[in-house]
């Protein structure tokens, strides 16, 4: 099924990031994860692509089991980073072959030690371009990313968004938001992204802080995406316990998502990093609570006025 027709029919549409692991034994902790989140049924899985590509294979690999295997909806990252034209759409066929209907299209960091992105020869240089020749082609349903503080390379938030609404025009169905600690930013991303035009389902996604490092290591990689001083100052005291951190990264990220879905976000996108307990936790709280239960209801009648007024 296409993610823009499951995200019309489920509500909420909670789904989940895996990335290639690198031997056999993240293997196998990536199935067990896995295996416990499947039974939360969720919309649909992704899986990425590797720094500069590198994991092609056993993403190509991953998302085939998934779907063949497990029955699971998966999709495919796809990045411009080291490959033609002619080898995209080599990689676009064999997905096709192995029954794959999504892709998130992206265009992909820099390969490690280079600083700018060079597409290659014969390549494509943007995201929009890759979703253009993709939605040109072939039958996929098409996500794309978009960042709620901007991204590192754009030089306004302004600019960032006329990127995102550039994908949208080229076939981007839905979206996905990098993760983010700090609500308000996904809820005036989507504020400007409507005005400007951009009409189709932002997914906000999520990373449950759970390790003093994780969160060192993501405001190093981007400095744009903000963690709370509170919340940052909380997980340093915590330092030292890091049952204590995974605690309290999974009672943040609930209370995250618990707003995002009040307020009428259509799911959350879960950045797992091969792991299960922290998403199994948030979600069991969220089916506790069911926050979205009155985020699509209509508005009640305005109250009549009273006679003379």
């Amino acid at each position: 099924m296409k993610i823009a027709e499951a995200l019309s029919r489920i509500y909420p549409a909670f789904s989940f990031e895996f990335f290639p692991p690198r031997n056999e034994e993240g293997m196998a902790q990536l199935m067990a994860a896995i295996g416990r989140l499947r039974r939360l049924e969720p919309a649909f899985v992704s899986v990425t692509y590797g720094a500069g590509g590198s994991s092609r294979e056993r993403t190509l690999e991953l998302v085939g089991r998934f779907k063949a295997e497990l029955g699971i909806e998966a999709m495919a990252h796809l990045t411009c980073v080291g490959s033609s034209r002619t080898e995209l759409r080599q990689t676009l066929d064999r997905l096709t072959g192995a029954g794959i209907e999504n892709i998130m299209a992206l265009r992909g960091d820099p390969p490690k030690g280079e600083r700018a992105f060079t597409p290659a020869p014969d390549g494509l240089g943007h995201a929009s371009d890759l979703i253009a020749l993709i939605a040109g082609d072939y039958d996929f349903g098409i996500g794309g990313a978009c960042y709620p503080e901007g991204h590192p390379e754009s030089p306004s938030l302004e600019h960032d968004l006329e990127n995102v609404a550039r994908k949208v025009a080229a076939g981007a169905q839905f979206l996905v938001t990098q993760a983010f600690f700090d609500n308000i930013h996904y809820f005036a991303f989507v504020e400007r992204a409507r005005a400007r035009g951009v009409a189709v389902p932002i997914i906000p996604g999520i990373m449950p802080i759970t390790d003093v490092r994780v969160m060192n290591r993501i405001m190093q990689l981007d400095p744009r995406t903000t963690v709370p001083e509170s919340l940052r100052r909380e997980i340093e005291r915590r330092a030292d316990n890091p049952e204590a951190v995974v605690e309290l990264g999974v009672a943040y990220a609930t209370l995250q998502c618990e707003e995002l879905l009040r307020c009428g976000a259509p799911g959350v996108h879960f950045y797992t990093l091969n792991r299960s307990p922290a998403t199994s936790a948030i979600l069991a709280a969220l089916q506790i609570t069911q926050p979205w239960i009155d985020a699509r209801a209509p508005a009640p009648p305005a109250a009549p006025r009273a006679a003379g007024r």
